[in-house]
């Protein structure tokens, strides 16, 4: 009660300050809002922009978690401590503490960071707009880290939030404004500014990066592997891992996005909540489908199956798509942004069908960078309002035919 009260005091003496939002900020953060409505309403609902934010943290938190723990095991795996999951699921070795810690102490930083330096470029926006200051960037601060190479640099991510937030965000109004996810723009300026740091063979495993340089200056040290399965089909290379392991998660990548099986969960959850648009996930796997078959139906079917030749990603079965790189969570978790996406019902068919259509394509055509959900929800993004205005126009026409018909 004491720091309620002395929370609430501090409220008050700066009522109508320019400090005024940062402690209004810090009171709605740790208590319930004590405001009620004076009038009559029209819509008695027990959620919020605050709550709505905490439910989808609350879905990413199994994801992280399986991060932490799997950048260990991939850490120990490439210095050959202990055995691959396929060989040593059920052994101390593969279980053991040692490999959640050493994601959890490698990730934590990461979140951090990404808290801090958003949230203080919040507060300060909110001071000198003199607005309250929005909860939209709670889910962004989470999700940064789980999008980002486990060794990305602190001071590297602090400069990428601080261009996301302002960029991405602030300058179109702030939360419910802007008309680009901020967590892709944040990783998009990675990509664009330090790309051997965002892309490449070594940057999803821990300390592969230092242990390289290492090399390069001479030091008698066994090299580290930390190929992704896209890294390796991007190259025309078989890749080892088995379709449990890329299910699961048990393969390198960015924090939060192995683990298929953690984000469908996820998706399933943002679904139930009603928080998540099962339309965008259902149309935008349907898509990835549809280009992923039409590049199979390409190539020789006995290429696919014996393996003795490969086309890259061109290669990959097509439902393989949806279990590696970042599709899944990019399509549960960033492309069913309320804000960012398509509103109409009809425009989020056709928005999620082309963010999946364009990611398979732009991983198959572009070897040096095979991913493509990022780009292409960022593309869409751009023409979700194009395409729910021509939706809304196609309704009223067809309405106006009614009408005259009706009338004639």
């Amino acid at each position: 009660m004491g720091l309620k009260q002395n929370l609430h005091n501090l409220k008050e003496k700066y009522k109508g300050t320019k400090m005024a939002p940062a402690f209004n900020a810090i009171h709605t953060f740790l208590y319930l809002p004590n405001e009620t409505t004076h009038n009559g309403t029209h819509i008695k609902a027990a959620d919020d922009l605050k709550r709505t934010m905490n439910i989808v943290i609350m879905s990413l938190v199994p994801c992280l978690l399986f991060g932490m723990f799997n950048a260990g095991y991939q850490h120990h795996l490439a210095l050959g401590d202990i055995q691959s999951v396929s060989s040593g699921f059920f052994s101390g070795e593969f279980w053991s503490i040692d490999n959640f810690m050493v994601g959890f102490w490698k990730i934590i930083p990461l979140v951090i960071v990404s808290y801090g330096v958003g949230l203080l470029v919040e507060f300060i926006f909110a001071v000198i707009k003199g607005h309250e200051v929005e909860e939209g960037y709670l889910v962004t601060g989470m999700l940064v880290p789980l999008i980002v190479p486990i060794d990305t640099p602190l001071w590297m991510l602090s400069v990428a939030v601080v261009f996301g937030v302002v960029i991405g965000k602030e300058v179109f109004g702030g939360t419910g404004m802007n008309i680009l996810n901020p967590a892709l723009t944040i990783r998009a300026f990675l990509f664009f500014a330090y790309p051997t740091w965002m892309s490449g063979d070594k940057v999803w495993v821990k300390g592969a990066v230092e242990r390289d340089q290492l090399i390069a200056a001479g030091e008698n040290l066994d090299a580290i592997s930390g190929e992704t399965v896209l890294g390796s089909l991007a190259k025309t290379q078989p890749y080892n891992y088995d379709v449990s392991e890329m299910f699961f998660g048990f393969i390198p990548g960015s924090i939060g996005e192995t683990s298929t099986l953690l984000i469908l969960l996820g998706g399933l959850f943002l679904i139930f909540t009603k928080i998540g648009s099962w339309r965008i996930m259902l149309s935008a796997v349907i898509g990835a489908l549809v280009m992923g078959f039409l590049f199979n139906s390409v190539v020789d079917a006995d290429i696919i199956t014996s393996g003795s030749k490969f086309y890259g990603l061109m290669s990959l079965e097509f439902w393989k798509h949806l279990l590696v790189g970042g599709f899944a969570f990019g399509v549960v978790y960033m492309a069913t942004d309320p804000v960012t996406a398509s509103q109409t019902n009809k425009g989020k068919w056709i928005y999620g069908f082309l963010i999946g259509f364009i990611s398979i394509a732009i991983r198959v055509f572009n070897p040096a960078y095979p991913e493509g959900v990022m780009l292409a929800i960022l593309l869409m993004n751009v023409f979700a309002p194009t395409i729910d205005h021509y939706v809304v126009q196609g309704n009223v026409k067809r309405r106006q035919k009614r009408l005259k018909a009706k009338t004639a």
